[in-house]
């Protein structure tokens, strides 16, 4: 079966530890052909199909540098692909928009693309989760200053974050004493003009920031928890955090199988959910990652469970 990813540049991958890879890897041991091409590669012209513009053809080599070779590179439309794994990562911009419009085309001509170039659009990693309250601590979006100073008199210390973040990029913590909450209110909402989240700060972060993955509604037996190191408020392993991988806890379950079904249900094959403590605080949809960091540590193969579930997806 043809396998394109739609991903960041290849030759930027970590192989060590990069969750596409991994799936390239797995799909490749079972004899799945490779192929990779970059958001920027698709093109839609009036009366066509929607295409890569420069697909490359990819054999790995199973070498941790100059880990793949090209074969072919050729424009490839979508439609003769057997999937599309979607795997840009945020932030989630108007270009990535504008490709779930491009994808979304695709899947009209008769593409599988996973995860659904709709259940994208609809499920922005930050916001998604404001869905189920019952699993998430105080949690407010808003443009409007004043609100955000009441949240944080009602809750003294608590987290800002801007909703296109990524890695940990532009979180804040502001504390009782409220210091800078002025300062950085305008530099996350830049006047009134985009939309920032606050949440209350979960002293639970010290034991990690923990990423639980589903896969085709099925909860992964183990997460990563990312424990932030050096006084950082942050566990992101973008920003530091050290990546520590446990069986999920009774609660990680509880949440990861009340949401699994209902959003694989709505074409997001793989979801990584964010846990501080017992509470929900992201639900990452368009990149989940963690796969290589969970094997290495566990044995459990995070990619296999990936390549089933796609599998059994396309033959449905």
């Amino acid at each position: 079966m043809k396998l394109l990813f739609v991903a960041d540049p290849i030759e930027t991958f970590k192989t060590y530890k990069d969750s596409t890879f991994a799936m390239m890897r797995e799909a490749a041991r079972r004899g799945h052909e490779i192929w990779a091409c970059e958001v920027s590669d698709l093109v839609w012209r009036s009366g066509g199909h929607v295409v890569a513009r420069q697909a490359r053809a990819l054999v790995l080599t199973g070498h941790a540098t100059d880990w793949f070779n090209v074969t072919v590179t050729q424009e490839l439309a979508l439609k003769d692909t057997g999937a599309i794994i979607m795997r840009k990562d945020p932030p989630f911009d108007s270009e990535y928009f504008y490709a779930t419009h491009l994808l979304g085309q695709a899947e009209r001509e008769g593409a599988r693309v996973f995860n659904k170039p709709a259940a994208l659009r609809d499920h922005p990693e930050k916001l998604a989760l404001m869905e189920f309250p019952e699993f998430c601590a105080p949690t407010l979006v808003t443009r409007s200053p004043a609100v955000i100073r009441a949240f944080h008199a009602e809750h003294r210390d608590i987290i800002l974050k801007p909703l296109d973040g990524m890695g940990g990029m532009g979180i804040f913590r502001v504390g009782a004493d409220g210091l800078n909450l002025g300062a950085i209110i305008e530099t996350l909402n830049k006047d009134g003009r985009e939309t920032v989240m606050v949440q209350r700060y979960l002293p639970e972060i010290a034991q990690g920031d923990k990423r639980v993955l589903v896969i085709g509604g099925e909860v992964v037996p183990y997460c990563l928890a990312r424990i932030p190191q050096g006084g950082e408020v942050r566990g992101n392993l973008a920003a530091g955090g050290k990546g520590v991988a446990q069986p999920i806890s009774e609660r990680d379950r509880e949440i990861a199988q009340a949401l699994g079904p209902r959003l694989a249900a709505r074409g997001l094959l793989l979801v990584g959910l964010d846990v501080i403590g017992g509470s929900l605080t992201e639900i990452n949809v368009t990149s989940p990652t963690c796969f290589q960091e969970i094997t290495d540590q566990t044995g459990f193969d995070v990619a296999k469970m990936f390549i089933d579930a796609l599998e059994r997806a396309l033959a449905g």
